[in-house]
């Protein structure tokens, strides 16, 4: 990962595992994401996607909020400091997590509201401690969660979104759990066992065939059937011919366990 002057990010190197972990750090606004935060986010985003030693990377938030949603104060015009060059906004950040070939797993520690649940709908893996509350808010400020609703939707259903989106409800958990928002609710003294399970279970797989599927997944999010399916099979040939692919069939033939080359 390369060397950079964050404000608002704390990274910590990859483990054993390869998870990279990145605490959104902006303590005076309960984490609350501006546009510095974003910016600094795309550039994890990119470093990580070339660097061979980060298999995952895991989001939190420092102290016990995860994300407390937009920084209002930037939103009218507050000064944020001084920034990394111009990478994107919050639009281009949440493409850059669909697009991610490195797993994204958001580690909830509590409040995850309007701009910080889209971090965590647009997160491929999110596991909440059972403290947590995860919602939108904006409506009660005159504001819409119009930006994250695309990311929302691919996981809730339309009727239980419009309503969450309207009330400014926030969600248990638990209750996030059952609309599909996150994977699992877990005690807070748990739920680092639980990202590590994850990231373990991440690392144990061939890293080119999770970038090639990832990617593959992303593409295809948006095509209609009649062109999703060649796109995949033409996908599911450039795996083939992957010298990992025939490591693992040769692997299951002769029942033993696989030994990568990410090749």
């Amino acid at each position: 990962m390369s060397a950079r002057a964050y404000q608002t990010l704390l990274l910590k190197a990859p483990n054993a595992e390869g998870a990279l972990l990145v605490t959104l750090s902006n303590p005076t606004r309960r984490n609350a994401i501006g546009p510095a935060m974003v910016n600094e986010l795309l550039y994890v985003l990119a470093d990580a996607a070339d660097d061979d030693a980060v298999r995952s990377v895991v989001l939190t938030g420092a102290g016990h909020v995860f994300c407390a949603g937009g920084d209002f104060s930037q939103l009218l015009g507050g000064a944020e400091g001084e920034r990394l060059p111009h990478r994107g906004d919050y639009v281009d950040l949440m493409l850059a997590m669909d697009r991610s070939p490195k797993p994204i797993l958001s580690r909830v520690n509590g409040a995850a509201l309007g701009g910080g649940l889209g971090l965590v709908a647009a997160s491929h893996f999110a596991v909440a401690s059972l403290d947590a509350k995860l919602g939108t808010p904006e409506i009660d400020v005159g504001l819409f969660p119009m930006m994250i609703m695309a990311v929302l939707g691919r996981h809730m259903s339309r009727r239980r979104l419009v309503q969450m989106m309207l009330f400014g409800e926030k969600l248990s958990a638990a209750e996030a759990v059952t609309v599909g928002l996150l994977n699992r609710a877990v005690p807070s003294d748990e739920l680092d066992a639980a990202i590590a399970e994850l990231t373990t279970r991440i690392a144990e797989k061939s890293p080119l065939t999770v970038r090639l599927g990832l990617q593959a997944l992303a593409e295809q999010d948006d095509l209609a059937l009649e062109e999703a399916l060649p796109y995949l099979r033409e996908r599911l040939g450039a795996c083939l011919a992957t010298d990992d692919a025939r490591e693992g069939l040769s692997a299951f033939l002769e029942k033993r366990k696989p030994v990568w080359r990410g090749t």
